[in-house]
């Protein structure tokens, strides 16, 4: 990955997490192929170590479930992955730990972004334009072919959420890359998004967990999909499963502690570089995708949700 990705990852993360170096540590995290990395890169080589059993748990990301036990003061996991808007709105709203700086080391080691007041992030990974190349005549470019309906017919899968079906849909509609959040940003541009999106509906199959956008391609229910790149990189070994980079929205995966949990490494350098032309930070990959713009969806997410799921349910 570029400049190795050197992250600090669940090492130190555990370290501030633990007042006691042997404590059964709750980690919950998205699961699929990102858990089972975690499970060999991070959670063997703690337990190894002797410093306590790791117990493994997954969500899809649903903050009530953070909220709910922070404010019963019932915090029964140690740390959580997030993403970054909701890394940066929970941190807001009180439901993460703070963080010092200071106890992860020289900040030159880590991507820019990385360390955030109430988490550290561990991996990048991009949500992207996939698609089965065994179904399909030509390959798509980007998201102005996921929205071809004519060229590409057939069900697309799409997130069942504001956070980058809006931007995907912008794309679609012209808007460059760099220009996606500033045209977000004013009531034309919600507008204008949820009049792309109005276009695609009728061919919209909606999926809510990232192993769904593998499934959906492999068995032909949708010709195209959003999907986090590693869940399709997981499959394609045994399968046609094809990622466009272009258009694409990379983020950072967080550790951040629920406020008022019990008991308050780096990699890169090793991976094979067979591996590297499935790295979202691969120059050539990163070249036309977006950054997450956390300072946005931090600022706007809540009520675009809310449209969303308005305009979703009709």
């Amino acid at each position: 990955m570029n400049n190795s990705l050197k992250l600090t990852a669940l090492t130190l993360g555990m370290a501030f997490a633990a007042s006691s170096m042997a404590a059964d540590l709750t980690v919950v995290s998205f699961g699929g192929a990102n858990k089972n990395a975690q499970v060999k890169a991070f959670y063997s080589p703690w337990e190894a170590a002797g410093h306590g059993k790791v117990i493994a748990g997954e969500y899809n990301g649903e903050m009530a479930k953070v909220k709910a036990m922070v404010d019963t003061k019932s915090v029964s996991w140690n740390l959580v992955e997030v993403e970054s808007p909701e890394l940066a709105r929970g941190c807001d709203e009180g439901l993460f730990e703070t963080l010092d700086p200071a106890q992860f080391g020289n900040s030159d080691d880590f991507v820019p972004g990385a360390i955030q007041p109430c988490g550290v992030g561990f991996f990048v990974w991009s949500t992207v334009l996939a698609y089965n190349a065994d179904k399909l005549k030509s390959a798509p470019t980007g998201w102005a072919d996921f929205w071809d309906t004519n060229k590409f017919p057939g069900k697309r899968g799409l997130r069942k959420g504001a956070k980058y079906t809006l931007e995907f849909a912008l794309m679609a509609d012209g808007v460059a890359p760099k220009e996606v959040y500033t045209v977000l940003a004013t009531p034309a541009g919600v507008d204008r998004a949820f009049k792309k999106l109005d276009q695609l509906k009728p061919s919209i199959q909606w999926w809510e967990a990232g192993a769904q956008p593998p499934q959906y391609l492999a068995s032909g229910d949708v010709v195209m999909s959003s999907a986090y790149n590693g869940r399709i990189a997981a499959v394609q070994k045994e399968s046609n499963l094809k990622v466009v980079w272009n258009g694409g929205i990379y983020d950072f995966d967080s550790w951040a502690i629920p406020k008022g949990a019990k008991d308050l490494a780096k990699a890169g350098a090793l991976m094979d570089k067979s591996m590297l032309a499935d790295m979202p930070t691969t120059p050539e990959n990163i070249a036309n995708q977006v950054p997450m713009d956390v300072v946005f969806w931090a600022d706007y997410g809540e009520q675009l949700e809310q449209r969303f799921n308005a305009w979703a349910a009709k």
